[in-house]
């Protein structure tokens, strides 16, 4: 039986003058338990960082291609913005990763940095941002009040 992971949690960490930043350690015992890296990418929708398992973003790759038509616009665009700007990290011995100087400008991350838990993926925020958007979402939730409906019996 596959064990579930799940990325969960908001830590901030520090980053030094090399881009050098902790994954929080519940991250890197995931990562440990399947993998020996972890992939970040510009978030296509928030000034923040993508990060997940490569198995994540192999189930991406195959939504995508089933979603949209193979030679289509839409999917060399996708494609193009999320596989073309992603690379693997492997974490140091002290659980280290260097992020990359476009990451760290796409996120205007400079000192420290805000881990964000999304289930199978992860963000990385500047601190600054992240609190304007949490209070953005949280506004959001409490306008709308979602809800989840119970499956009826048939």
């Amino acid at each position: 039986m596959r064990k579930i992971f799940l990325f969960m949690d908001t830590v901030v960490n520090k980053v030094d003058a090399k881009g050098r930043v902790s994954l929080p350690s519940d991250y890197r015992a995931i990562v440990k338990e399947l993998s020996t890296e972890i992939v970040c990418y510009r978030s296509l929708s928030s000034p923040c960082i993508e990060g997940c398992l490569e198995e994540t973003l192999d189930k991406l790759a195959t939504d995508i291609e089933n979603a949209t038509d193979f030679f289509s616009e839409t999917q060399d665009n996708l494609t193009n913005l999320i596989f073309g700007d992603a690379k693997r990290f492997v974490f140091d011995s002290t659980g280290r990763i260097v992020l990359t100087e476009k990451l760290l400008k796409h996120a205007q991350i400079t000192d420290s940095a805000v881990f964000v838990g999304k289930g199978r993926k992860f963000q990385i925020w500047n601190p600054q941002n992240w609190e304007k958007e949490e209070a953005r979402i949280r506004r959001e939730a409490l306008k709308n009040r979602p809800t989840l409906k119970a499956k009826e019996d048939a």
